[in-house]
């Protein structure tokens, strides 16, 4: 009898936080360059704090994404294919694995907005009388990145030189995340018009979901 699938997703996540509290590999390494790539945008503009505050937002949202995809990809592409054929063989359902690693790429990745977005805010001195949608976008953002770094791995992972054809499925499928993230957040932007914004962010994390609760058991079984 298979083992429903919440035990099954909370044992994945469980693992992948385990090895990153083991690694330390974005503690210490992806947020801190996280962190100096916007300290380094200052020094190349200048000190003009109007011209700081109007891209701050923007700047903080591409070095998310960037910087983001890195940390899902690599929780993924960590798993050797001996340690994918033991999961198999230990009857985890596909979609619980997918499940269980967005979910671990998840809550690293808002941990990285959380602390790279508090050195952007005294950086750029960045507006925040819209902070309540943030409770929205923080983890839309981290929660679509997450499902699609985990989605990306997973088809690359059965291809040969998959790893170079990530850059070129990331790349367009993260567009309506920056775009969704970046517009709702625009201080020009009245306030009746962020809703459709937060819902197109909202919607891609949905088909990215359903796209990888929906491929995960043909993807392990073409491997």
């Amino acid at each position: 009898m298979t083992a429903p699938l919440w035990p099954q997703i909370k044992a994945v996540t469980g693992r992948d936080l385990s090895r990153e509290r083991r690694s330390g590999e974005v503690a210490w390494v992806t947020i801190p360059f996280g962190a100096i790539a916007l300290l380094l945008i200052p020094l190349a503009v200048g000190a003009d704090i109007p011209l700081l505050r109007r891209i701050g937002p923007g700047l903080f949202w591409a070095v998310v994404m960037l910087f983001g995809i890195l940390i899902a990809v690599r929780r993924t592409a960590a798993e050797t294919g001996a340690q994918r054929d033991l999961v198999a063989l230990l009857g985890i359902d596909p979609a619980a694995g997918f499940a269980g690693k967005a979910v671990a790429s998840a809550v690293l990745l808002v941990g990285f907005e959380l602390i790279v977005g508090v050195v952007a805010v005294l950086l750029y001195d960045i507006d925040l009388t819209r902070w309540p949608w943030l409770l929205v976008i923080v983890p839309g953002v981290a929660i679509g990145l997450a499902l699609l770094g985990t989605l990306t791995s997973s088809i690359a992972a059965n291809l040969d030189s998959g790893a170079a054809l990530i850059p070129f499925l990331v790349a367009p499928l993260s567009v309506p995340l920056l775009l969704g993230a970046t517009q709702a957040l625009d201080p020009l932007r009245p306030s009746n018009g962020i809703l459709p914004w937060v819902m197109l962010l909202l919607a891609v994390d949905l088909v990215l979901a359903i796209a990888g609760v929906l491929t995960a058991r043909p993807l392990q079984e073409t491997r």
